[in-house]
This record gives C-alpha cells, sequence and structure tokens, in this order.
C-alpha cells in the first residue's frame, strides 16, 4: 500500500482491481475522498490507496525511463539522465545509493519505489520524470 500524501500525479505504480495487479500511471488525485485515477493499458479507473502499489526501483526499470547506464571499473555502476545520476555502490544493489543533480545530493539508506524516484526527480530538477517512448537513432 501507497500512502495517499506520497502520490503525484505522473507516478508509476501497480493498481490492483479483483486481484489482478497493472502498472498504471497516475493521471489525477481526489484529495477529498483520498482517491486516485490510474491509468492502465486497460482502462481509467479511481482507486483507493489499500489498492495501489509500489514498483521496486531496479535497473529494468530505469531502462524503460531510458536512464544511460555505465558500469565502473570498481564495480560501481552509474545511471544517467542529463545532470542527474544514480550511483549504485554494487551493480544491482539498490539497498543503499546516492542521487545528485548539480550540488544536490542525496544518499538513498534504504531501497526506493519508481514514484518515489520520480518525486525526488521533480523535487531536485523542477522536471517530471516521465516514459516517453525510445528515441530511434
Amino acid at each position: 500500500m501507497i500512502k495517499f500524501h506520497e502520490i503525484k500525479a505522473g507516478d508509476i505504480i501497480l493498481a490492483e482491481y479483483e486481484g489482478q495487479r497493472s502498472e498504471g500511471e497516475v493521471i489525477e488525485l481526489n484529495r477529498d475522498d483520498k482517491e486516485v485515477c490510474v491509468r492502465t493499458s486497460v482502462q481509467e479507473f479511481w482507486y483507493t490507496t489499500d489498492q495501489l502499489y509500489p514498483i521496486p526501483l531496479n535497473d529494468e526499470q530505469l531502462e524503460k525511463f531510458h536512464f544511460q547506464k555505465q558500469e565502473l571499473p570498481d564495480g560501481s555502476v552509474k545511471y544517467m539522465m542529463g545532470p542527474f545520476r544514480i550511483l549504485l555502490r554494487a551493480k544491482g544493489d539498490f539497498s543503499a545509493f546516492e542521487i545528485w543533480y548539480r550540488e544536490d545530493r542525496r544518499h538513498m539508506a534504504q531501497p526506493i519505489s519508481v514514484h518515489e524516484l520520480q518525486n525526488h526527480y521533480h523535487d531536485m530538477t523542477k522536471i517530471d520524470l516521465v516514459r516517453e517512448p525510445a528515441v530511434r537513432v
């Protein structure tokens, strides 16, 4: 379950409907009733927070946002999108890592979810972190 105050329009989360969980994007919030409208591949639907779940942040999720991955000689891994950086101390280890944008550095002492990364990214850059189709060259 995700707390209502953590959710923002544009966040990518899992929504459960009739026992099935589908990845979707938050498109609207109803603060009065604490309901969240999520667009999945099937439909747009209003959910309560007990029907919403975080997506763990991992390499696959960062690929979906088109982060560039760089494996470093010391075994660490850096993900880059413009001047925004994510540094893992060990490949695939999202248990503790660092993110930074220009002079703003943040240390994550525990794993975070996709929507939390999106919220950090927006807070740091003032730009939404969205999934857009890959640009083919």
